[in-house]
């Protein structure tokens, strides 16, 4: 755990200040999108030196981390609203999202995967795999326009954009949360399914299996119980790492379907050259990334004993 804090440390502290240099080169001028064309290049000059904008890029840094390590990360230069506010708004939309989005997918994938190793080059199993094959090489916004043009504008079963908190009851919610996590969810499923089942296929050629099947056990419990669990560890890092990736790339589809959550947050900072927020929203997915890669490799011990012996 030390070790993996230390590691967070500097990644947090490279990620942010390769940040904080790339904006400095962007065109523009935040305090020039704030206030206008209009204003004068003194009101700019006053601005620019009120938010800092006028000293070096270092000097700005510094001053964020000493905020950041406080649970400060600043105001918006934007709406004026503190970003620790902002990021807590609209954290719990897109965790949900994410969580969401990997249930359907691994389920998705469970199914087709296993049901290929028990029927090897069937019907179920050729099928699947095209799936896989077009879900992966299809676009995010693409599979979202293909299901708000279904289930939104013909059929009339779910809305095409918005977001309903949980407050407004679970059915709301799920309605509108359902069509982004599909369009999100089906090119890791695919992913997931063909990684999940080239592991078990050549886990159901171990001694241990080949045994399993001698003494009679039932397939249900070859596959579930005896495979699964060791073929799993590609697919439960593949996820964990996912996950944290997905909050990165749900820009797209928030902003497709609205949804209030870190992406629509970063399109939005990013247009209006929102430089603090921008840098605090690419934190928390950098702090994301480590604490996942971080619960992988404690998953790794729960799932191998022989990771415990190691450790022991």
């Amino acid at each position: 755990m030390l070790k993996r804090l230390a590691h967070l440390t500097l990644v947090l502290v490279g990620v942010t200040f390769l940040v904080s240099v790339m904006l400095d080169f962007l065109p523009g001028d935040p305090a020039r999108a704030i206030l206008g064309e209009d204003a004068s290049a003194e009101q700019v000059a006053r601005l620019r030196a009120t938010l800092k904008l006028d000293e070096p890029v270092w000097v700005r840094y510094a001053d964020w981390v000493t905020g950041a390590l406080q649970g400060d990360f600043g105001t918006s230069y934007r709406t004026a609203q503190p970003v620790t506010e902002a990021i807590l708004q609209r954290l719990p939309v897109s965790i949900q999202l994410m969580v969401f989005v990997q249930v359907l997918a691994l389920v998705m994938a469970l199914a087709a995967a296993i049901y290929g190793v028990y029927r090897p080059r069937g019907l179920v199993d050729r099928v699947s795999t095209g799936w896989a094959f077009a879900a992966i090489s299809t676009p995010h916004f693409v599979v979202g326009l293909f299901l708000v043009f279904v289930f939104a504008v013909h059929l009339g079963w779910l809305p095409a954009s918005g977001y309903r908190p949980l407050g407004d009851g679970l059915a709301a919610n799920l309605q509108s949360i359902l069509l982004p996590a599909l369009a999100m969810s089906l090119e890791p499923a695919g992913v997931y399914q063909r990684l999940l089942r080239n592991d078990m296929q050549v886990t159901m050629r171990e001694d241990f299996i080949l045994a399993a099947q001698a003494k009679g056990m039932s397939s249900a419990n070859i596959l579930i119980r005896q495979a699964l669990r060791p073929s799993s560890f590609s697919l439960v890092t593949l996820a964990g790492i996912n996950t944290a990736r997905l909050i990165g790339s749900a820009v797209v589809v928030e902003t497709l379907f609205a949804i209030p959550g870190l992406g629509r947050l970063l399109v939005d900072s990013i247009t209006a050259r929102d430089f603090v927020t921008i840098q605090a929203v690419v934190a928390v997915i950098a702090v994301a990334y480590v604490l996942v890669n971080a619960a992988i490799d404690l998953l790794y011990v729960l799932l191998d004993p022989r990771v415990r012996s190691e450790h022991s």
